[in-house]
C-alpha cells in the first residue's frame, strides 16, 4: 500500500476479512507469511506502539463503550487507545476532541451519552475517536452496517472527502457492497476462502468476472457517476447460506 492509495476489501461471509484485520492490528498471530505495516514488520516491532498509528472503526468496539460516557470522552479515549476512558486528560485533549467532533459534523453531540446516540451518530463519533491519535492508516470495518440509506450516503460522502484530504490517513474500507466504494478509493482486494483472489487498481479488480468468482454467483457490475452498482443473478433454486 503506497502513499495516495486507498483500498477496499471485499468478499463473502467467512472469507477472511476479519482475520486479516486482526492480523494487521496484531490481535491474531499469522500462521504463515510476513506482515509489514507502515514500514514495520510483525515480530520485529512492538505492535502495541504501532497500533497507536492505526485508527480502527468497527462495530466490535461499541459493546465496550460505557453507556453513560459522553461523546467527547469517547473521542478523547482514542488518543490513549483506551475504552472506558480512565487516563488523566488535558485541555489540549478536550480541544482536539471538540475540533474532531466539528470535523465529522457531530459537534452538537459532545455531551450526549453513548446510549442516546443513533447508529449513524455513533459511527461519526468513532471516526473522530480514531483520528484523535493522528493515525497514518484508518481501517473502516463495515462502517455502514445498520445505517439507513440517507445516513449511509451522508457517511460515504464524508469518507470520500476524508480520503481526498492532502494530509489525511490512508484508508482501508472493508465491505460486502461495491456500492460503498466511493470514487476516492483507488485499489481493491478480493478475498475468497481465506485467500486473495484478486488485488490491484479497482478498475481492473472490481469487475463482473472477479466479483462473480468471489461470490459464486453471477454479479453484474456497472458504473454510474463514478460509483459502482451491482446486480445479482441468482438461480431460483439456490439455497440461502
Amino acid at each position: 500500500m503506497l502513499r495516495g492509495e486507498h483500498w477496499a476489501v471485499l468478499g463473502p461471509n467467512g472469507c477472511g476479512k476479519t482475520s486479516l484485520l486482526k492480523a494487521l492490528t496484531g490481535y491474531l498471530t499469522p500462521s504463515a507469511g510476513r506482515i509489514t505495516l507502515l514500514g514495520r514488520t510483525y515480530g520485529e516491532t512492538d505492535w502495541r506502539e504501532l497500533r497507536l498509528k492505526v485508527g480502527l472503526v468497527t462495530s466490535a468496539l461499541q459493546a465496550s463503550i460505557p453507556p453513560a460516557e459522553p461523546a467527547r470522552e469517547t473521542v478523547m479515549s482514542g488518543r490513549y487507545a483506551q475504552l472506558d476512558l480512565w487516563a488523566r486528560t488535558t485541555r489540549a485533549d478536550a480541544a482536539a476532541a471538540a475540533r474532531l467532533l466539528r470535523f465529522v459534523g457531530a459537534a452538537h453531540l459532545a455531551e450526549r451519552e453513548w446510549v442516546y446516540l443513533s447508529q449513524g451518530e455513533r459511527q461519526r463519533v468513532l471516526i473522530a475517536r480514531s483520528l484523535m491519535a493522528r493515525p497514518r492508516l484508518l481501517i473502516l470495518d463495515e462502517p455502514c452496517a445498520g445505517l439507513d440509506p440517507v445516513a449511509r450516503e451522508q457517511f460515504l460522502n464524508f469518507v470520500d472527502g476524508l480520503a481526498r484530504r492532502p494530509r489525511g490517513p490512508a484508508l482501508v474500507l472493508v465491505t460486502h457492497h461495491v456500492e460503498e466504494i466511493t470514487p476516492a478509493f483507488t485499489h481493491a482486494l478480493l478475498l475468497k476462502s481465506g485467500a486473495v483472489l484478486a488485488a490491484g487498481p479497482k478498475a481492473r479488480t472490481v469487475t463482473t468476472e472477479a466479483l462473480s468468482a468471489v461470490f459464486g454467483v453471477r454479479v453484474a457490475i456497472r458504473t454510474r457517476r463514478d460509483r459502482y452498482q451491482s446486480e445479482l443473478r441468482l438461480s431460483p433454486s439456490r439455497k440461502f447460506r
